[in-house]
């Protein structure tokens, strides 16, 4: 059993450079046990204003916008720092939002890497210059100041890393708002960039808090501007709306429907274990969880009895337990909606799945079939160990029903036709498709959403340019 990886004492908020205790504490539990694993300072609007002044005035002050070569090393310096404290942190996320440890440890293990290629992009990125009419034209690329930066519960070390990295990189300093249901990894994960002999005071603040008036702040005030967001959509098109009055940039990564069509000459060897990967990894919680399945009717039977049987055989248990396959929900609210949702609604009930009597927020995976693409089984992200399953006659049908959502975040194909895989991931209206795979993720390439999934992209150079500006700066000749 891992040793305890919290500090002693109410978890504090890391603000310029200082380890700061405001707002009112309150406790963390485990979503496996509901025991109280610590307490924490809930910050608020003050937490979030202190945070957007430090970084606002490391960035009118200090050397991190102008020099990139300054911003590579602590980006690799906090790369480096981040791996000493690998197992701690990913023992905190593991105890703290229920995921299994090796779910919670791989999780980290891209968060380094992702650090490393912002530091090599810091040092590449490149204005362009050439002769015009009567001079010199250069375009610079400047950051645009301080970033508001938004992380959610599912998978707080990664998605605190993805944004930050971009933004530290451009030369932003960064304002970051972490959710209260991790409340004590949040202090861990801060203590990686306090441990950061290179990073500058000022240019990554960080707070906690469970309610919104914070990231209400962090979206209205005017010394933020932009904001880098991670969630659902409906609170995306909210922060979008507030932005609107100041043209404030803003970066959306939002919800998800990932439709995983298998095809008649798709390899169910293959297909099986990855489709239970994709319903239950971080146990549904994820925004590229696979949770529709169009099957052809050419193998939907063979394929349904399968993923039954497969879904069924997941163990559940607390993500500390080497054992377990499947860790809980967030919290018992979450294992309420989510029955709801299933319940409430008419399907085919393949594998029922439901709630666990448990002191714990289990959920055990769930298999329904549906033919109404207007349900709201298909319509709306469930964000939970549900799998909806449904038919398909040919290739257009498969694309018509796969783009039938608001969603477009991600989509995976099953098919051994190399023509048919490009066909129909080129009709996908979606960010991100796969080919016999799921979840495939790198920095290099970026990834984001289609129509209510999101704006802007993370990762690659274009999760650079979220957070620059371009200047057009001409010189006439002497």
């Amino acid at each position: 059993m891992p040793s305890n990886p919290f500090t002693s004492g109410p978890a504090r908020h890391y603000i310029d450079g200082e380890w700061v205790a405001t707002g009112p504490v309150r406790e963390s539990r485990n979503p496996a046990t509901d025991e109280v694993l610590g307490t924490y300072h809930d910050g608020g609007s003050e937490a979030a204003n202190a945070a957007i002044e430090a970084a606002d005035v490391a960035f009118r002050t200090s050397w991190w916008r102008s020099d990139r070569e300054a911003r590579a090393r602590a980006l690799w310096e906090l790369s480096l720092v981040l791996e000493r404290n690998l197992d701690r942190i990913a023992t905190a996320i593991t105890l703290e939002n229920g995921k299994p440890l090796r779910e919670a440890q791989f999780e980290l293990s891209i968060a380094a890497p992702k650090l490393r290629y912002f530091a090599g992009l810091a040092l590449t990125d490149l204005g362009t210059a050439a002769e015009t009419p009567g001079g010199m034209s250069m375009l610079l690329r400047e950051p645009v100041g301080v970033a508001g930066v938004i992380v959610p519960w599912n998978s707080p070390g990664v998605l605190t890393i993805r944004s930050l990295a971009p933004a530290l990189a451009a030369g932003c300093t960064v304002a970051v708002k972490m959710p209260a249901q991790t409340a004590l990894t949040n202090a861990l994960v801060a203590e990686v960039f306090a441990q950061a002999e290179s990073l500058p005071a000022g240019v990554v603040n960080f707070f906690t808090e469970s309610g919104d008036e914070g990231a209400k702040e962090i979206v209205a005030n005017r010394a933020v501007g932009v904001i880098s967001y991670t969630g659902s959509s409906a609170v995306g098109a909210r922060i979008m709306a507030a932005a609107a009055p100041q043209l404030k940039r803003v970066s959306l990564e939002l919800g998800g429907k990932t439709p995983m069509i298998v095809f008649d000459d798709a390899d169910l060897d293959a297909v099986v274990p990855t489709l239970r990967a994709a319903v239950t990894t971080f146990a549904g919680q994820f925004c590229m969880t696979g949770s529709r399945v169009l099957a052809h009717e050419a193998i939907a039977d063979e394929l349904r009895d399968r993923l039954a049987a497969a879904l069924a055989s997941v163990k559940l248990g607390p993500g500390i337990d080497p054992a377990t396959e499947m860790g809980p929900l967030i919290d018992h609210a979450s294992v309420d909606r989510v029955d709801r949702l299933v319940n409430g609604n008419k399907a085919e009930v393949i594998l029922p799945g439901g709630p666990v009597d448990s002191p714990g927020a289990f959920y055990r995976p769930s298999l329904v079939g549906v033919t109404d693409l207007q349900s709201p089984l298909i319509q709306q992200e469930l964000f939970g160990p549900v799998a909806t399953f449904e038919t398909f006659g040919d290739e257009d049908e498969a694309v018509r029903r796969a783009n039938a959502t608001d969603y477009g975040l991600s989509a995976s194909v099953w098919t051994a036709d190399g023509g048919r895989s490009l066909r129909v991931s080129r009709a996908i209206e979606a960010g991100t498709v796969w080919t016999n795979a799921w979840a495939q993720i790198f920095d290099q390439f970026e990834e984001g959403g289609y129509k209510h999934s999101g704006v802007g992209r993370l990762n690659g150079p274009g999760g650079l340019a979220e957070f620059q500006e371009v200047k057009h700066v001409y010189r006439a000749a002497a």
